[in-house]
């Protein structure tokens, strides 16, 4: 993992610091945190991501509980570097939320960095009759949620491997 401080990514010129997650470390919290749901004694029933961000890093809980039944959910918050939408914004496809009632639900993600992505699921997901506890990559201190497992806590701007690059853009044929 490194830090960087970039100030031309700003429009107001103000550094931007960065946490740089790196792919090695993204394995190891993987598995650091399937430990910690299981030191906590909770089994889950179910894994289920919020996409985009928390997609990867459930699937790497998932096979290190050996929790074979996944699912996820569609929700849009983040526009840009710290621009976000004023509430976020389930999409489709939607999550089988009858589903999951009665069942264990291990929800993941990326990072609760405002906490208001990861609080209306989990209220979706109690709504519907699931226990739910939640795991992330990262937590910030002015989170509205605190997650249930978090790898680390950072107030940063995380650069996370897949997405630290711009989308594939491939030339147009001539």
């Amino acid at each position: 993992m490194t830090f960087d401080a970039d100030d031309s990514a700003s429009q107001t010129g103000a550094e931007v610091r960065r946490e740089i997650l790196e792919w090695s470390d993204f394995a190891d919290a993987s598995r650091s945190l399937a430990e910690d749901v299981l030191r906590s004694g909770f089994r889950p029933d179910v894994v289920i991501a919020i996409a985009r961000g928390g997609l990867l890093l459930a699937g790497g809980i998932s096979y290190a509980l050996g929790t074979k039944a996944c699912g996820s959910i569609n929700v849009e918050f983040y526009t840009g570097i710290d621009e976000r939408l004023p509430e976020p914004v389930l999409h489709p496809p939607m999550l089988d939320v009858p589903a999951v009632q009665g069942k264990r639900v291990l929800l993941v993600d990326d990072v609760s960095d405002s906490g208001r992505t990861l609080a209306k699921v989990v209220a979706l997901l109690e709504e519907a009759g699931a226990e739910v506890r939640t795991a992330t990559l990262y937590a910030k201190s002015h989170t509205v949620l605190e997650p249930d497992f978090t790898f680390r806590h950072t107030d940063d701007w995380i650069v996370f491997p897949w997405s630290a690059l711009p989308p594939v853009d491939v030339p147009a044929a001539s």
